[in-house]
């Protein structure tokens, strides 16, 4: 029988690398991560300045390793979600842990259904205010008609 795997499992971003993947360890430059992840150098120095990426330093030169990488592509999408950077700083901590990997992901989708709540919360609230503002429109449509 064919033990071949029928169905692939991606984990989002937010999860970090999985523990058996091997990452390149060259190092990138300020202007290549900023390339890569389309972001802008300020950005980059922001997150260094938070404290979430710590680039090696050659002179008045950063230079980005393997962990930096993985750690932008949490950043990244965390921050696309709508996480704060307390929260940013949380996953980071929890992903680079050293916590069981189930518990990692059961934490982390905690967190994800904790954002979604908040999402949606957001989402009924912006649904009242555009219906407020139609409302208003509509008046002034039949006012000025």
């Amino acid at each position: 029988m064919n033990n071949v795997a029928t169905k692939m499992v991606v984990l989002p971003d937010i999860a970090g690398p999985a523990k058996d993947v091997v990452l390149d360890d060259r190092s990138l430059a300020i202007s290549e991560m900023s390339e890569l992840f389309d972001v802008t150098l300020r950005t980059l120095r922001f997150y260094e300045e938070k404290g979430l990426l710590n680039p090696v330093r050659k002179g008045a030169r950063r230079f980005y390793g393997s962990r930096d990488v993985s750690r932008m592509r949490v950043i990244l999408q965390a921050k696309k979600i709508g996480l704060t950077l307390a929260e940013i700083r949380r996953v980071i901590k929890l992903v680079e842990g050293n916590t069981d990997r189930t518990e990692q992901l059961k934490e982390l989708q905690e967190l994800c259904k904790g954002q979604q709540e908040i999402l949606a919360e957001q989402r009924q609230m912006l649904e009242e205010q555009i219906s407020e503002v139609d409302e208003i429109l509509s008046v002034f449509d039949e006012v000025l008609a």
